[in-house]
């Protein structure tokens, strides 16, 4: 990954993307969200998705997945270049969740990061702090999630 200085805000990062099965959003619903439009083909038909829905939470894991699957590609990739890498730190939360439209069995998301701000720590000079947009986009080109997103990144050592 990059350091702090290495970022530009309106940065844009395409993450990967996902296609939600009928199996796979069942599956998560069954251990983490398990209302009946997730569960029941025919419930999901009946609601207000018009289909079976995936957890918003599963559209958010899977967003995250990738994140962090993207992340360790670029580490390796920069470790192959002989580069310095940079270890990001935690995310101290998100803001602005959004489940903008559902996500039903079949459709493939493709999701997006872009940086919006950053700036250096108060308290932790040694980090930045970089706020980030994460999207997710139907294979329709509906946006269907957003979120912003906070994470602590590693100034260049001097």
């Amino acid at each position: 990954m990059r350091f702090f200085e290495d970022m530009e805000i309106g940065a844009r990062r395409e993450i990967g993307s996902f296609t939600f099965t009928a199996e796979d959003i069942k599956r998560f619903a069954a251990q983490f969200d398990p209302q009946t439009f997730h569960l029941d083909e025919e419930a999901g038909r009946n609601s207000l998705f018009g289909g079976l829905a995936a957890s918003g939470w599963h559209v958010g894991s899977v967003c995250m997945k990738l994140l962090v699957a993207d992340g360790q590609r670029l580490m390796k990739e920069a470790a192959v270049r002989g580069e310095k890498v940079a270890v990001w730190g935690p995310s101290p939360g998100f803001r602005e969740l959004r489940w903008i439209k559902p996500v039903l069995a079949g459709d493939t998301i493709s999701f997006s990061s872009v940086i919006e701000a950053k700036r250096t720590s108060e308290k932790r000079p040694e980090w930045g702090i970089l706020q980030a947009r994460n999207t997710g986009i139907n294979q329709r080109g509906e946006p269907v999630y957003s979120m912003l997103a906070t994470a602590f990144v590693p100034r260049r050592p001097k």
